[in-house]
């Protein structure tokens, strides 16, 4: 069974089915796929066309499953199509990870947390080699002391690093020498780091849509999801059709509102911004040379890097009420120019907002939905997501093959639920960050 994928051919057309951002207006992987009509019955049915329904929906195909995929929208027109496209080593809940694992393959928690924080930039560049995704992967990163007082954690990080057998990608860039990389003058030092990475995310999660497709999966876009039938098999119901599976995987994120008797208060979307300027030309060369992906030491960070046609990309802060907020530009504006005064008055050509899924105790969330065994869901990277979600996809997929030591750890974390519903749960999460933003002024 193969989806039918209609070309689009214009930029105007492509960049018009989603949010109005750079990455739309850039993608390099054209089409759609047509929507859900009639019944299927299939070994697997994903929800979701974002990075962790797509790069599931592929992992079980290249294990011989027969695949159908169904998105409400696009592929990637939610957080994984909008994100900054950083992939790095910073696995979100990482302490909780190491007090409440059990029972990880090999035996050693901190080893089995080690080898998350790079298995996903493992798996997303040899995906991209294998199946020549064009998504501007590039090598690099840095992560910037914001303050003094961060200098002595990263350095820490940096020393974990190299007694790991990273000492040839992981440096350390002190005060003097980190102007010679950016042109800023904010920072106190920098965590440089090789093995990270930065792409375009949309043209990724749409090249690993291709290449699902390439393997025999079925996707659908413009397929709304309505109704879960739980059984064995169970049954996904779209407003146009049903697929009937002998498994379900609901990988929806922060935009579904499937499953609340078992999801109802554990995550909370939080809106991201992000702006990209008109392209920069030599500048974009002075205030970048290396052409390095940066975030800072903040709990409430900024993050940018430059895009392939030297534009610079530029995130930061966050709205946790769960509203988008009014104007994303007017807003990091000022964060870019203090950032880099040689931009002060620049073009912005891009602005745009996406919903993170965020969990309160940051820790990833996979499990199965009530007493089903056959309906799993994975979700809450609480803005980590383009590698964790490679890292969950492989667990979800080795899970349904079998061999499920690792998602069975994982379903065990524990996550408490937020009571009075999904929007008190909001206002808490906000509260609780709006204490952390208190906490930085003496951290």
């Amino acid at each position: 069974m193969r989806s039918t994928y209609w070309p689009v051919s214009t930029v105007a057309e492509r960049a018009a089915a989603y949010p109005g951002s750079y990455y739309a207006a850039s993608v390099a992987e054209p089409g759609e796929y047509a929507a859900l009509a009639g019944d299927r019955r299939v070994d697997v049915a994903v929800v979701g066309g974002g990075f962790t329904g797509v790069a599931t929906a592929l992992e079980l195909a290249e294990r011989g499953y027969d695949v159908a995929l169904v998105e409400a929208n696009r592929i990637g027109w939610g957080a994984s199509g909008r994100n900054g496209g950083q992939v790095t080593g910073s696995l979100s809940g990482e302490a909780g990870l190491k007090k409440y694992l059990r029972d990880v393959p090999g035996g050693d928690v901190d080893a089995f947390v080690w080898d998350l924080r790079w298995r996903g930039q493992r798996i997303i560049e040899e995906r991209v080699q294998r199946y020549g995704i064009a998504c501007d992967l590039k090598h690099g990163h840095l992560q910037a002391a914001w303050k003094p007082g961060h200098v002595a954690a990263l350095k820490a990080d940096r020393d974990a690093a190299q007694a790991r057998g990273m000492g040839d990608v992981v440096h350390w860039i002190e005060k003097a020498e980190l102007r010679d990389l950016l042109d800023t003058p904010l920072y106190h030092g920098a965590l440089r780091n090789d093995a990270n990475l930065h792409l375009h995310p949309l043209n990724l999660v749409r090249g690993e849509a291709r290449a699902a497709a390439d393997q025999g999966v079925a996707i659908f876009e413009d397929s709304p999801v309505v109704d879960i039938e739980h059984g064995s098999p169970a049954r996904v119901v779209t407003r146009g059709g049903a697929i009937t599976a002998d498994t379900v995987v609901l990988a929806g994120g922060a935009y579904h509102r499937l499953g609340r008797a078992d999801l109802a208060g554990k995550l909370f979307p939080a809106a991201l911004g992000i702006v990209t300027t008109a392209p920069l030309g030599e500048t974009a060369r002075r205030i970048n040379p290396d052409d390095l992906a940066v975030y800072d030491t903040r709990f409430v960070l900024d993050y940018y890097r430059l895009t392939a046609d030297g534009r610079l990309l530029f995130g930061g802060g966050a709205n946790y009420s769960g509203r988008e907020s009014e104007d994303i530009a007017a807003y990091l504006r000022p964060r870019l120019e203090a950032t880099f005064p040689a931009l002060k008055g620049v073009a912005i050509d891009y602005q745009w907002q996406g919903m993170a899924g965020i969990v309160p105790n940051r820790m990833p969330m996979l499990g199965r939905l009530g007493e089903s065994a056959n309906v799993y869901y994975a979700q809450g990277y609480s803005g980590h997501g383009v590698a964790t979600s490679h890292i969950v996809a492989r667990v979800l997929a080795e899970a349904i093959h079998g061999q499920a030591a690792t998602f069975d750890a994982f379903a065990a974390l524990p996550h408490g639920r937020v009571p009075l519903g999904d929007r008190f749960g909001n206002t808490l999460l906000a509260l609780g960050m709006t204490w952390y933003r208190l906490l930085e002024t003496i951290r």
